[in-house]
């Protein structure tokens, strides 16, 4: 018989220091930075391993593997999403993708009610949504995200409404005045939240399929873009 305790491993891949965690009927077992000096190609595997011995699990006992799957990086995206995919398969385990702005979003601190997130799109672009905080005191998406330039999202953020996401990181000093922010600890997606969003889903009755789940890019290769260019 299929326990009810359910063990949920998450991956965070999409910034430049990426993270996993171990979560056991929503409680958190062990949270683990990946190594800042390497690439996520050479980080992730080796500290999913080092997880998994520091809280005794075999790949057999994972119910779940959660990760991030965008927007964000392309590399990191790949490399988590492929990893996640490949652990659900080895470890029959079932799989769920969660969305990075939600992820985000997740963390703003209490008595924040409507928050707007980006990511960086790169080429002055970002990737933005708007989440408001519901009576279950979860963040839900009010659209769905745009790609837009970073000085509209900016000036597009009503009184009232704080923003989050990595992106601030690089716009620091240069925030219009109107414009507040949550702490910065809350800025980034952690494997963490990944986790906590995921379990909340599993028990919803989410589930992705391995072999269709895909990232969800900030945007268009460089590649895509020329070819639609020439193309139409």
């Amino acid at each position: 018989m299929r326990r009810c305790l359910v063990r949920i491993v998450a991956l965070e891949t999409t910034e430049t220091i990426g993270s996993v965690a171990a979560i056991a009927d929503g409680k958190l077992l062990s949270e683990l930075k990946l190594d800042p000096d390497k690439r996520t190609a050479q980080s992730l595997v080796p500290g999913l391993k080092t997880l998994l011995d520091e809280i005794r699990w075999a790949a057999a006992d994972i119910d779940l593997v959660a990760v991030s799957v965008g927007p964000g990086s392309f590399t990191g995206l790949r490399i988590g999403v492929t990893t996640a995919k490949t652990l659900a398969y080895c470890a029959q385990a079932d799989i769920l993708g969660v969305d990075t702005l939600e992820v985000v979003a997740s963390a703003t601190p209490d008595g924040v009610d409507v928050v707007s997130v980006a990511v960086d799109a790169q080429r002055g672009q970002v990737v933005a949504g708007l989440f408001r905080r519901g009576a279950d005191g979860w963040f839900q998406p009010t659209g769905p995200a745009r790609l837009v330039r970073i000085a509209d999202w900016l000036d597009a953020i009503p009184p009232g409404v704080v923003a989050s996401g990595p992106v601030l990181r690089k716009l620091a000093g240069r925030l219009p005045g109107h414009v507040a922010t949550v702490p910065s600890e809350c800025w980034f997606p952690t494997a963490v939240q990944v986790g906590r969003l995921a379990a909340r889903d599993y028990a919803a009755g989410r589930r992705d399929d391995a072999f269709s789940l895909v990232p969800r890019y900030s945007r268009p290769s460089a590649a895509e873009e020329k070819w639609e260019d020439r193309h139409g």
